[in-house]
């Protein structure tokens, strides 16, 4: 029988749905004994700015518990697994629309598969996320991205304008 992940994924969510959780991604790595199955989850609203509004570890473990269990007795992953539950983390990878629409006035990196202004590597403060496209206040990069972006300029109030189907990978940088 063969992993379908889609079925994991649907599973997966209507556990977090049901404990007021949202999965945020699943992954599925190795071979063998050494097969893992990894669910990336967080609170609806954590993005407030509240830091005790996230992921609890009593939230992973019993969403790992009641998931497993749901896993074994439907057998949607087939032979032996580890799984792992975790939140996303500060420094969390954001892939969908409704992610950059929540962390609006976040900073973050973000690698371009095409380039604009002559560079695929920005850092700034996500100034909005409109019909597709964001808008990044590189103005606050750090001195490091700063020099890798180079041309595409870093002056104050800089703002550049990235398509969502051009973004390859987009992180948050934590403000601490």
């Amino acid at each position: 029988m063969a992993l379908d992940l889609d079925r994991v994924r649907e599973i997966a969510e209507r556990v977090a749905t049901s404990s007021g959780l949202e999965v945020v991604d699943v992954e599925f790595r190795g071979s063998g004994a050494a097969r893992m199955l990894r669910v990336f989850l967080d609170k609806p609203g954590a993005a407030g700015g509240d830091p005790l509004a996230g992921v609890t570890h009593g939230d992973c473990a019993n969403f790992s518990r009641e998931f497993g269990t749901i896993l074994d007795v439907e057998d949607a992953m087939p032979g032996s697994y580890t799984l792992e539950v975790s939140s996303p983390g500060l420094d969390r990878k954001l892939t969908r629309p409704a992610e950059f629409e929540r962390f609006v006035g976040s900073r973050m990196k973000v690698t371009t598969r095409n380039p604009v202004n002559n560079n695929r590597h920005f850092e700034g403060r996500l100034e909005s996320f409109h019909d597709g496209r964001l808008t990044l206040d590189v103005s606050v990069a750090s001195k490091k991205s700063r020099k890798k972006m180079g041309a595409a300029g870093v002056e104050e109030g800089q703002k550049i304008g990235i398509e969502f189907a051009n973004v390859e990978k987009a992180n948050l940088v934590p403000e601490i």
